[in-house]
């Protein structure tokens, strides 16, 4: 098996995401990536991908992953779906539905009670300091 059929998940996984100025070379069984995400939960998962199938310290692929988003302070941007609480959006991103709080705050723009939200917001998640 290449190394890029073993890792074609991760490419499937950036298409999906629309990784921009993506380039991916497979040279002396070695896969390299480049690509920029939009957010940093987007490198996250894409990362969390790479180790999935190639371990936490992977010597076939090398992967240069950027982030678009300008403002250091957004860990990703969320549509909101419905059915959803900002709870399941922060046990989501955050594995803690109580720092829903968090959310809120950074949305108190858009926001006035952080009990309603609606299909189609679309919702800062901040970075945890």
């Amino acid at each position: 098996m290449s190394v890029k059929a073993k890792y074609q998940p991760v490419l499937d996984l950036g298409a999906a995401l629309q990784i921009k100025n993506g380039n991916v070379e497979e040279a002396d069984g070695i896969l390299k990536l480049k690509g920029t995400t939009n957010t940093q939960y987007e490198k996250n998962i894409i990362w969390d991908k790479i180790k999935e199938i190639g371990g936490n310290q992977p010597t076939d692929i090398k992967a240069d992953i950027r982030v678009a988003e300008e403002d250091a302070s957004v860990y990703h941007r969320h549509v909101v779906q419905k059915g959803e609480t900002l709870g399941k959006i922060a046990k989501h991103y955050y594995g803690d539905a109580s720092k829903y709080n968090t959310i809120f705050q950074a949305n108190t723009d858009k926001l006035k009670n952080p009990d309603l939200i609606h299909p189609d917001q679309e919702l800062v998640i901040p970075r945890l300091s």
